[in-house]
């Protein structure tokens, strides 16, 4: 394969198994369209936010309807706690409390239109986690280098299907990056956010910091096989698969949660 054509493939491929992690993350502003007043109107309900202030939602409701929101802490048998919309120009505008970072709250919406309040969260209610600011340079960097390993590791595995490329660069490249994205930057921004470096194997359940670790030992494995200059294509092959499947798995899951029955 030339060389544009090369990269092209390994750019898209790369772009779009990182949207698609983005898009399907618990973190992602969950999506719904309501019907009100024989309107259908789109919403983005959060489901991430910055502990240092409550978390907003906007609903751009006609003028006649009205909202309010039921909250409670996460997994919790709390009573429902209510709070009305206010309207702020062509929005409705609710808060939901800040929590302490890596604490979550369940929320359900529900609109009051023509005498009839119907939920526009369905029987399931949204869940957000919030978590402390975290330097925009350093989240820059992390999500660049990581970026850059996924990269890495696509173009290693294209290099092992094509017999005219030696993979073995490409299999550096991303055993490094992965490694630098994932066990020293990403810690970094999981400790400003969370207030833990590692919340994956073997210290939780984390499926971020866990994936992370699988890819870096696939990759070990590969630049381990390949030393001395061989090709090693059935490991880089093999790497590159793997690291595509569990960078598939939406980002934050499993992640780092505040336990309140543990706090006063």
């Amino acid at each position: 394969m030339k060389k544009l054509p090369f990269w092209l493939l390994a750019v898209a491929v790369t772009l779009a198994s990182a949207v698609f992690q983005r898009m399907t993350g618990p973190t992602h502003p969950q999506r719904v369209t309501a019907v009100v007043e024989s309107r259908a109107v789109h919403i983005e309900l959060p489901r991430s936010a910055e502990s240092t202030t409550d978390a907003v939602v906007r609903l751009p409701l006609p003028a006649r309807a009205e909202a309010y929101l039921e909250y409670r802490h996460y997994e919790s048998a709390e009573p429902w706690t209510r709070a009305d919309f206010a309207r702020q120009g062509v929005e409705l505008v609710g808060f939901l409390p800040k929590q302490p970072a890596a604490g979550k709250l369940a929320y359900r919406v529900f609109v009051v239109s023509g005498g009839r309040t119907a939920s526009i969260t369905g029987d399931k209610p949204v869940v957000i986690r919030f978590k402390e600011p975290v330097p925009l340079l350093l989240l820059f960097i992390h999500i660049v280098v990581m970026f850059g390993g996924m990269l890495a590791s696509t173009a290693a595995g294209l290099a092992a299907l094509d017999r005219e490329r030696n993979p073995r660069r490409f299999a550096l490249g991303a055993l490094v990056l992965i490694f630098l994205g994932g066990f020293v930057f990403g810690p970094l921004v999981q400790r400003y956010a969370f207030g833990t470096f590692w919340s994956g194997f073997p210290l939780g359940t984390d499926l971020t910091d866990s994936k992370t670790l699988f890819a870096f030992l696939f990759w070990l494995a590969a630049v381990i096989a390949g030393r001395k200059g061989r090709p090693a294509r059935s490991a880089v092959l093999t790497a590159s698969a793997a690291t595509l499947i569990v960078f598939l798995i939406p980002h934050s899951v499993l992640g780092s949660e505040l336990k309140y029955s543990g706090m006063k």
